[in-house]
């Protein structure tokens, strides 16, 4: 499926100003990229080249100003954490963290992708819901309803990364599949940046599910990290 960037604009948020660039795939699916420090790449590279026979020469007083690895967040859309603050899972609390985070650094970005309760939409997650209140975890909920543990993708990843020149990040994450991902498609993570915040009674056994069944890379005494937290 191939992705086209369709429009940018500014964005001021309580964590100070992002740029805001949305592109579409090929169903008319939307996915959004917040930057901060990041420049739209030029897209004709042979146009944009310089010959080294035309490229002007450094003076002795000139030095070339090597571009700092940027902070990226690849956030999946969770309409009941980021919007509606919901205890039962850590997303709100991540996003918040890594646009705070972004912005101190002042150059970055949050790949925020449109595949809402890792990728099985929101009433598939709502269905999955009912059947955690009944004492199921994140993953049996999604099995038994007949739908994947994870149905999330990453491929819209490249070309947003690709839109601002990106080739090198530290990736803001605790889900190993997300470096592998960016590792394959060529795509450099120097570092990853854990992230372990919003934890609380409500979502101590969703994160430990997540760490012991899923892989992610979360502190082994989550417990204790509640009431760090609180």
């Amino acid at each position: 499926m191939s992705y086209q960037f369709i429009t940018s604009a500014k964005l001021p948020t309580r964590h100070g100003e992002f740029d805001i660039h949305i592109f579409e795939n090929d169903a008319g699916q939307e996915h959004v990229m917040l930057t901060v420090g990041l420049s739209v790449a030029e897209q004709n590279t042979d146009a944009a080249a310089i010959s080294s026979q035309n490229a002007p020469s450094l003076q002795k007083d000139e030095t070339l100003v090597e571009q700092p690895i940027p902070l990226v967040r690849i956030h999946s859309e969770c309409l009941t954490g980021d919007a509606f603050s919901s205890l039962k899972c850590d997303c709100g609390p991540q996003l918040n963290t890594a646009m705070q985070a972004i912005q101190e650094t002042g150059y970055g970005a949050i790949l925020y992708l449109r595949q809402e309760g890792r990728g099985i939409g929101l009433t598939n997650k709502i269905r999955a819901y009912a059947l955690q209140d009944q004492g199921h975890d994140t993953l049996d909920a999604n099995l038994m309803l007949g739908l994947p543990a994870d149905a999330r993708i990453y491929d819209m990843c490249g070309p947003m990364l690709a839109h601002v020149g990106v080739k090198a990040v530290k990736l803001i994450t605790n889900n190993p599949d997300k470096v592998a991902y960016l590792a394959e498609n060529g795509i450099e993570v120097v570092e990853r940046v854990p992230l372990l915040v919003g934890v609380n009674d409500m979502n101590a056994e969703y994160l430990a599910t997540k760490r012991d069944r899923m892989g992610h890379l979360l502190d082994k005494n989550i417990n204790t990290a509640i009431h760090l937290n609180k």
